[in-house]
């Protein structure tokens, strides 16, 4: 072996010369090294550098449609969910084929809601698509069947949407039920303050609580809500204030029944009212939400003076399901008939031209003929304007499936007969030549007028006029059908703008905080607040700040992509030099 070598190293410091530099020196040098970057061929796989690959698993940057059945509490979750996403990076489509992933956000009232829910988690599979399931169904019962192995967030874990939707595109199964708690005590849900994207950026719906004191045999929805939880009066103003800062100009109150509010934090709906009220600017106006029967009752003098207040609509929504006192035994709803007459009459009587809508069921568990005409008999006497019918579908799992039923060809029938008994009036044809004050916030569904309410909350179509949308204005009645009435601007009247300041776009996100628009630079990342309930094992990446710095600048990706590749030649040299000192 020595021959084939000139000489033999007695150690490997022998290599190094007299003229090579020291370790020493080699460190020093190795901190003025800047590393040349090659550039790639920037025609070659041409791509924006704000939309990434579809199929990319960087957090953040896939597309995300969203699907919301049901009440205006579960279009609000929906808002709310959005806005955390789009706040995030994740970009909110109406285009449910291109999109990387679906939210879906359930009902679980009726049976139909659910079916169409079913069938688009069907739909979303066959097409390849990631899904997320939100709402009372997966709620209520996370362990269907057709449920299994997909992602869920629970009705009052919307606030870690983000979080839900990053695993499930990498791939995994997710699920975030639990309830938020507070020292033992079960909150409202989710922070107010969250973004959102409103569906009209006119107007905010509030849940002032969730859940409800009641029990009825036929609901799923108390499975999914649970019990009473309402959200601080203070809590409630601020966001009012802040929807309004931010250009709404009409608020929605609800919840699953809001004359419950505050029975469980030592408040009540009118002490609400009324410190919402100080807080509506002029012009805008208060939509009350669904409320039963027995919590309105002890409040009526108050309601009565509140619903006469100019800057809140006269319309109250009351369910009574039925007219018949065994029925409403049988579905525990806590009153009777002449309980519901009480409210009815009084309100009437105190608010003049006060819209009352109201809900009834049709074919409940062992309703009879007679039931159903006492049934018939009160619509006949008060005529609603607005009524909400409803076959009875038993929901798995509620006392009311049990029952024995009534048959089907007779449930279908009854429905028929109340809906013809609705459809033989028309509650606005007294109307016609009015002069109304309305105020104008969406387009109709055929596109063809704007919509408006007046003052009681009846619709009111208008011209299509874009100078109109969002204001206050007067208009003559001149035509009246069965669910509407069609007025003409008047001429001298003074148009008022309702928004105390500009709406925000369409698509905008809403309540982006301080706290939401901090940077990891600035040494704060924003992390949704957990559930007491449920232990999470925290990811950097998780509790990222929802606005990313690369995500508000068109050449974010490229700087990011430089970065990593700067550093990772760092580390190469140092550690290369580590070895050669050895």
């Amino acid at each position: 072996m020595p021959a084939a070598c000139e000489s033999v190293l007695e150690d490997i410091e022998d290599i190094v010369s007299a003229e090579d530099l020291k370790p020493h020196d080699r460190q020093f040098v190795r901190k003025n090294v800047f590393p040349k970057v090659r550039k790639r061929n920037s025609q070659k796989n041409v791509q924006t550098d704000d939309e990434p690959p579809s199929d990319s698993i960087i957090p953040g940057v896939q597309k995300i449609w969203i699907r919301t059945w049901g009440c205006s509490h579960n279009n609000s979750d929906g808002e709310y969910m959005a806005g955390q996403l789009a706040a995030y990076g994740y970009k909110i489509t109406d285009n449910s084929a291109e999109a990387d992933l679906w939210l879906l956000n359930s009902c679980t009232v009726k049976n139909p809601a659910e079916d169409h829910f079913r069938n688009s988690i069907k739909k979303a599979q066959e097409e390849k698509k990631k899904v997320v399931l939100a709402g009372c169904v997966p709620q209520a019962q996370p362990r269907q069947e057709y449920l299994k192995g997909l992602s869920i967030i629970g009705v009052q874990q919307i606030d870690r949407v983000v979080e839900v939707v990053e695993e499930t595109i990498k791939g995994h199964s997710v699920r975030l039920l639990g309830q938020k708690k507070d020292n033992g005590k079960r909150l409202g849900g989710a922070r107010l303050d969250l973004p959102k994207i409103r569906k009209n950026p006119l107007i905010e719906i509030i849940s002032i609580n969730t859940g409800c004191l009641n029990a009825c045999t036929y609901c799923k929805t108390k499975h999914a809500r649970g019990d009473l939880a309402s959200y601080p009066i203070e809590e409630l103003v601020d966001r009012a204030k802040q929807s309004f800062q931010e250009g709404v100009c009409e608020i929605w109150l609800t919840s699953e029944d809001t004359g419950a509010y505050g029975r469980d934090i030592g408040t009540d709906l009118p002490t609400l009212l009324w410190k919402l009220v100080e807080v509506i600017p002029e012009g805008a106006m208060l939509r009350l939400g669904m409320t039963n029967p027995p919590y309105i009752l002890e409040h009526l003098e108050e309601m009565a003076k509140i619903l006469n207040h100019p800057r809140v609509y006269a319309f109250l929504h009351i369910p009574v399901q039925s007219a018949s006192d065994s029925v409403l035994m049988d579905m525990k709803r806590e009153y009777c008939v002449a309980d519901f007459k009480q409210v009815v009459d009084f309100l009437k009587e105190k608010v003049p031209g006060i819209t009352i809508a109201t809900d009834i069921i049709c074919g409940f568990p062992g309703e009879t003929d007679e039931d159903f005409q006492e049934t018939m008999k009160l619509v006949e006497l008060y005529r609603f304007p607005s009524l909400f019918i409803n076959q009875f579908y038993p929901r798995p799992g509620t006392p009311a499936a049990k029952m024995p039923q009534v048959p089907a060809a007779v449930k279908k029938q009854r429905t028929k007969d109340l809906s013809q008994l609705f459809h033989s009036y028309n509650p606005y044809d007294h109307k016609v030549g009015e002069r109304q004050r309305v105020l104008v916030t969406e387009e109709s569904f055929d596109s063809n007028y704007y919509v408006a309410h007046n003052p009681f909350y009846e619709q009111v179509l208008v011209p299509k006029d874009p100078l109109l949308m969002g204001k206050m204005v007067e208009v003559n009645i001149y035509e009246a059908g069965k669910h509407f009435m069609k007025g003409q601007l008047v001429s001298d009247a003074r148009v008022h703008t309702a928004s105390i300041s500009r709406p925000l776009a369409k698509g905008e996100v809403s309540g982006l905080t301080e706290e939401f628009r901090r940077s990891p630079q600035n040494g704060t990342n924003w992390k949704a607040q957990p559930s007491a309930e449920i232990p999470v094992k925290t990811r950097l990446s998780s509790w990222m700040a929802l606005q990313l710095p690369w995500q508000q600048e068109g050449d974010g990706l490229k700087i990011l992509s430089v970065s990593l590749a700067l550093l990772a030649v760092l580390v190469m040299f140092y550690y290369g030099g580590m070895k050669t000192e050895l």
